[in-house]
């Protein structure tokens, strides 16, 4: 089954202004030609950790350069897989004996961390901080309303938010996430996830995104999400 959702990501071509992680080699800033391989990867072992005990999944925007993008996971990080975030231990993201590799060109880095180990993402940060500590990493898996990254212009190195055409579009990969984790409870991670998600599924909850000094907001939402599953 995870075969089937994977090969829905390659199949999928990214819209203009978008990147599939899934399927995009760009020299400038991708490390190898099998980049897009190597992120499938990643993700097929951040899913067959979670398969049949899934119970909660987050729901954020989209993969960001920070990200996704580079490391095929949402709300992750290169640096948190290859084991440079101390809060966060590289074992939980992945199942065991899953290879690790960076995927963004060292040269891509604007300071010496980044060249030296890839990408970090705050959110990523207090995000599977947050799991950790309450215990619910194994049991909720990460997504985006809208799968690919949308960047501006032909900056791969950009963010911007997907509109509602992008994301409308692309639903069915959400629907497909589900299906395949056996329709766990969904979480919305902002309001632009909730807005993007109100006809499909309008009563799920929002909890405010970390970004932009929401961090504390994050912690207190998470808690009562988790409270109130009990």
């Amino acid at each position: 089954m995870i075969d089937d959702f994977l090969d829905l990501l390659v199949r999928t071509p990214a819209p203009p202004g978008c990147a599939n992680p899934y399927t995009i080699h760009e020299p400038a800033v991708d490390a190898t030609p099998d980049a897009p391989t190597i992120r499938l990867r990643q993700l097929r072992g951040y899913l067959e950790r979670r398969m049949g005990q899934t119970d909660l999944v987050l729901v954020a925007e989209a993969p960001g350069y920070q990200g996704a993008r580079f490391s095929g996971i949402a709300m992750t990080c290169e640096r948190t897989l290859l084991g440079l975030k101390p809060a966060v231990p590289a074992e939980l993201v992945l199942a065991p004996g899953t290879p690790v590799t960076r995927t963004s060109r060292p040269e891509t880095g604007r300071n010496k961390p980044e060249r030296a180990g890839g990408f970090s993402e705050p959110t990523a940060s207090c995000v599977w901080g947050e799991m950790i500590r309450h215990g619910i990493s194994d049991r909720t898996v990460l997504w985006n309303v809208f799968p690919f990254h949308p960047r501006k212009g032909d900056d791969p190195l950009t963010n911007r938010t997907p509109t509602g055409t992008e994301v409308a579009d692309h639903l069915h990969i959400l629907t497909a996430m589900l299906d395949l984790l056996g329709q766990p409870r969904i979480v919305c991670i902002g309001r632009t996830s909730q807005n993007h998600l109100a006809a499909s599924h309008p009563y799920a909850p929002a909890i405010r995104h970390p970004a932009n000094g929401g961090v504390p907001k994050f912690r207190e939402g998470l808690a009562e999400v988790i409270a109130a599953r009990g």
